[in-house]
């Protein structure tokens, strides 16, 4: 039977019933030709205009005209220009609140900083008028217009007279871009706990602002600091923690989380594209720091970025596909959706260049995948934060998509995690010598943002110069973000955004008098802020009388010598000083303070047209005067040292972190590890001893980073134990902390001669409510109470350890050391202490830590001789305990010092981290300029000396033998001045640093 041949593809109109049709070959030219001509006069027409020439048998969608305009904006990126020129088109503000009580400000003779650079990259400072209306800078300078002013009506001008104060843009942050404000409660509550989440690393579809509360207290503690807008990050350990959005701190009378957000995005509030207002900037947090290893190691982490950026890519490859169809008429019937993916649309916008990115990245390794990663994508990235690693692999970071991104980090808090273990207090000033645009940070809730300026003042002291200081918090964080068209600087059209100062920003203590967000007035609180949480509602008048010796910038030490170690060393420069036993003569010295018995002593206070000498040998002060007092003989191998009028003071003593018990906080084998809670397990039997009471003089390390930085700082011994702050651990929980010790902080090992102080300082128990996110069943109030009164009654027998300390704690034989915040606790505490002098007839030593709440009880604290060491001159409310804190200027006219000060309490000061007893100078002059009124020059040194040894029971410190500091250029007191030599009469030198 003959085979029959069929095609091997049958094409799909093929049928075997109806007869081939064939064309001419005039016939299929002249087809050919009008396909040809209805092409090109459809793709010369506009894309809204090709429906009038269409085939009437043509698909075409119904929502066309919108499919068409979305097609157009996907690719339509933020312009900075274009926002600029909607920007000046307004008279009155988008964030204008016609529900609020709206004034008008005039600002008189005052001298502001504006932000903006002129033509030689300088930045402007102004003498002169402020005016601002309808939530916007309406003129500035010399010369305001006479018809500006009269335009408002009088009875809403309120005129201000600075007399010269400093005006400032309003404080923005940029963790502070990365800060947690109302997404980490203050004080932290589980219930409005919202920063991470653990659905995953890859999160880009979660939104910080549907976490956001916007009563939290922490809002207002941030406002009366100067800082008027912050970027809410969310997801800090994940690889891609969601979106990010910038808000003003004022609270609106909506009271919504969307009312508060700048420039809220178009797929936020719905008002789409087309609408008459250009579009606007995105943001996303993404991460690559130890935070997200819950999630696997560094490899996992990029693959898990890698892998959603390229969904994102396959997204944007079919909208792109989709879009040119259209845009050409070629309709598929039935696909009348754009092709879009909620989960992955906030990566598709990064890929299209329309989000500013802040990635977390500390090291450099992470800085580099990052890096990578944008270029393999190509997504721009806009901030670095962190990025304690940036300063030494500048030319890296400049390696990123689009230009350079800028670097946010913080001066001091490094060394407590691996990836941040080469920070340093130079990388601001570094990082500027390369061009590279600064943000100082705070990381609230870490650091809180109470401080944001006092990071700029420390990045000033170590280099960054003042411009660049005061716009790290300013005009650089809102360029970053995307914001710096509207908000960052004071200039003509901008948000009213603005703060007016005490003294110069850069001072350390000076205040902001005045906050204005939107051109409404938050500081000094109105019924109208909605916020009266700290307020005593005793604000500063209209007329302000600055401290005219305050007003210009503090001096600034040198440190070239110390910024170029410290790149030389990649990081880890040597710590140790130079020691010279030889004779050594401090010249141009204005003063010397000296360490009696029971006080600080001033020993010598030149005239005020001539600085003094100072004399040593072998470690020893022989004379301290003027150049007729102190005669100083031939000697080639003395030793001078110009002092350029600065002064020496005893060495300081540091208390409250584990300094010395731990290198690397995060890191278990750098630490001493966890201690046994006996309230929760019980101890081992093995260890025979119910306490569990252990001894920090055996866990000691000498030798340390945290301890070199602290002696280089002028902090010469530490008094330690082994208790973890209770706010940043989950192991914390314990009630016992054992013994601590006291020892030099410059020691090479345990052997050293006077490197242990005193072996056993004190008893030290910390009596607290449970943790807002404890893990399983808590200790109690009243258990631990009532277990503190089990032991110091005595009935533990003393044959062990934790009956003997526990004795002599109730015998008085060393101090019994309480970390408690409460009031309330604290009053318990008081009446056990009193129940157990009465039972055994002894005089028990009570000491406070912490002690958030002691200003309600300072009398008490007084009558009962319990002494307190504040861990926080600026605190906030970092546990339910800690609530009710006393905030200070401008919130309150007191703080906790100046009431505990005045009430006779012995007080000291102390610090919580290890990398934070750096900043113990710091400390001291943040004291001395809040207690002016209240304590003496040498009350304050008592803080950090004196008084901190009397409380914790040191007496290994001899006034004769104490180290002591020379300062360069100044005292502890002022930023001006820089530590050049500690003078040690126990190893018969001079270090010089």
């Amino acid at each position: 039977m003959p085979s029959e041949k069929t095609p091997a593809i049958l094409p799909s109109e093929y049928s075997p019933l109806r007869p081939a049709r064939t064309f001419s070959r005039k016939t299929l030219t002249v087809l050919w030709l009008l396909l040809f001509v209805l092409w090109t006069y459809d793709r010369l027409l506009p894309l809204d205009s090709w429906s009038a020439v269409k085939s009437p048998n043509v698909y075409v969608p119904a929502n066309a005209q919108e499919i068409l305009q979305k097609c157009n904006a996907i690719n339509t990126r933020p312009d900075l220009t274009t926002l600029s020129s909607f920007l000046q088109k307004r008279t009155v503000s988008d964030r204008y609140d016609p529900g609020m009580r709206n004034m008008s400000y005039l600002i008189t003779n005052a001298t502001i900083f504006t932000g903006v650079k002129d033509d030689d990259g300088n930045v402007q400072t102004l003498t002169g008028d402020l005016l601002m209306t309808n939530g916007i800078i309406r003129a500035l300078g010399e010369d305001i217009p006479r018809d500006l002013v009269m335009e408002v009506d009088p009875r809403k001008l309120t005129v201000i007279r600075a007399n010269g104060s400093w005006v400032t843009p309003g404080l923005g942050m940029i963790v502070d871009v990365n800060s947690q404000l109302g997404i980490f409660s203050s004080p932290p509550l589980r219930g409005k706990h919202d920063l991470d989440s653990r659905k995953g690393p890859i999160l880009p579809w979660l939104r910080s602002i549907d976490g956001l509360h916007t009563r939290d207290n922490a809002f207002e503690l941030a406002l009366a600091a100067g800082v008027t807008s912050a970027q809410i990050l969310a997801g800090t350990s994940n690889s891609i923690g969601g979106q990010a959005f910038v808000i003003k701190l004022r609270r609106t009378t909506e009271g919504s989380a969307l009312s508060m957000v700048v420039d809220p995005p178009y797929e936020l509030n719905t008002t789409g594209f087309g609408k008459g207002k250009p579009p606007v900037w995105r943001h996303l947090l993404q991460s690559c720091s130890d935070e997200t290893r819950r999630y696997g190691n560094r490899m996992d982490m990029m693959w898990s970025l890698r892998s959603a950026y390229h969904e994102a890519r396959r997204v944007m490859k079919l909208q792109d596909a989709f879009c040119a169809k259209a845009g050409a008429g070629l309709w598929e019937p039935g696909v009348d959706d754009f092709p879009e993916n909620l989960q992955w649309e906030m990566l598709v916008d990064v890929l299209r260049g329309k989000v500013k990115v802040t990635n977390d990245c500390s090291e450099a390794v992470d800085i580099d995948n990052m890096v990578r990663l944008s270029n393999e994508f190509g997504f721009p990235i806009a901030t670095f934060l962190h990025a304690s690693e940036a300063y030494l692999v500048p030319s890296l970071v400049n390696g990123s998509l689009e230009g350079t991104p800028a670097v946010a980090l913080l001066s001091t808090n490094h060394r407590h995690s691996r990836e941040s273990y080469r920070g340093s207090e130079f990388a601001p000033a570094i990082l500027a010598s390369h061009n590279l645009s600064i943000i100082m940070t705070t990381d609230q809730p870490v650091i809180n943002s109470r401080e944001l300026i006092d990071e700029a003042r420390k990045a000033y002291h170590f280099g960054l110069t003042t411009d660049l200081a005061l716009t790290s918090v300013t005009s650089t964080p809102s360029n970053a973000l995307g914001l710096g068209y509207r908000m960052g600087v004071l200039q003509e059209g901008y948000d009213a955004d603005v703060v007016m100062w005490d003294s110069h920003p850069l001072q350390i203590g000076a205040t902001p008098v005045y906050v204005w967000i939107d051109g409404m007035k938050q500081i000094p609180l109105t019924k109208d802020s909605g916020r009266s949480t700290y307020s005593t509602g005793t604000g500063p008048e209209q007329v302000v009388e600055p401290d005219k010796t305050r007003m210009e910038a503090p001096g600034q030490p040198s440190y070239e010598k110390e910024r170029q170690d410290t790149v030389d060393w990649d990081g880890l420069p040597p710590l140790k000083g130079r020691g010279e036993g030889n004779r050594v003569v401090f010249r141009n010295v204005k003063e010397v303070w000296t360490r009696g018995r029971n006080s600080i002593d001033e020993s010598f206070v030149a005239d005020e047209d001539e600085f003094g000498i100072v004399i040593v040998e072998q470690g020893r002060i022989i004379c301290a005067g003027s150049a007729d007092d102190c005669i100083i003989s031939g000697d080639e191998r003395t030793v001078d040292v110009d002092l350029h009028g600065g002064s020496i003071s005893p060495g300081l003593l540091t208390f409250g972190s584990p300094l010395g018990l731990e290198e690397i906080a995060s890191e278990p084998s750098t630490t001493d590890g966890r201690l046994f809670n006996s309230l929760a397990v019980d101890v081992p039997f093995v260890f025979h001893d119910v306490g569990g009471i252990v001894r920090a003089v055996d866990a000691l390390m000498f030798d340390s980073r945290h301890a070199r930085m602290a002696y280089r700082l002028g902090v010469t011994a530490a008094t330690s134990s082994l208790a973890k702050p209770h706010r940043l651990y989950e192991s914390d929980d314990s009630m016992i902390w054992g013994i601590s010790t006291t020892f030099s902080t410059n020691a090479a090992h345990g052997l050293e001669p006077e490197a242990i102080i005193q072996t056993e300082t004190a008893l030290h128990v910390r009596i607290t409510r449970p943790r807002f996110d404890v893990r399983g069943p808590a200790t109690s109030v009243s258990t631990q109470i009532a277990t503190l009164r089990r032991l110091l009654y005595g009935w533990e027998s003393r044959d062990k350890d934790t009956g003997l300390y526990f004795r002599k704690a109730a015998e008085g034989v060393i101090p019994l050391v309480v970390e408690v915040h409460n009031a309330d606790i604290m009053a318990s505490l008081i009446m056990l202490r009193a129940e157990v002098d009465a039972k055994i007839g002894g005089q028990m030593r009570m000491v406070f830590v912490g002690a958030t709440e002691a200003w309600l009880l300072a009398k008490e604290l007084s009558r009962a001789r319990v002494g307190v060491i504040l861990t926080s001159l600026k605190p906030v409310a970092a546990t339910w305990d800690q609530r009710r804190i006393l905030p200070g200027l401008p919130l309150t006219n007191q703080t906790t010092l100046g009431i505990l000060l005045d009430s006779g309490v012995v007080v000291g000061v102390g610090v919580n981290h290890p990398q934070m007893v750096t900043e113990t100078r710091f400390q001291l002059a943040q004291a001395y300029h809040d207690c002016v009124s209240s304590a003496t020059a040498r009350e304050v040194y008592g803080l950090a000396t004196i008084n901190l040894e009397q409380l914790l029971g040191v007496k290994g410190i001899e006034p004769e033998s104490a180290d002591l500091v020379a300062f360069d250029g100044g005292s502890v007191f002022n930023l001006s001045s820089k530590i050049v030599a500690v003078v040690s009469s126990q190893r018969g030198l001079v270090d010089m640093m």
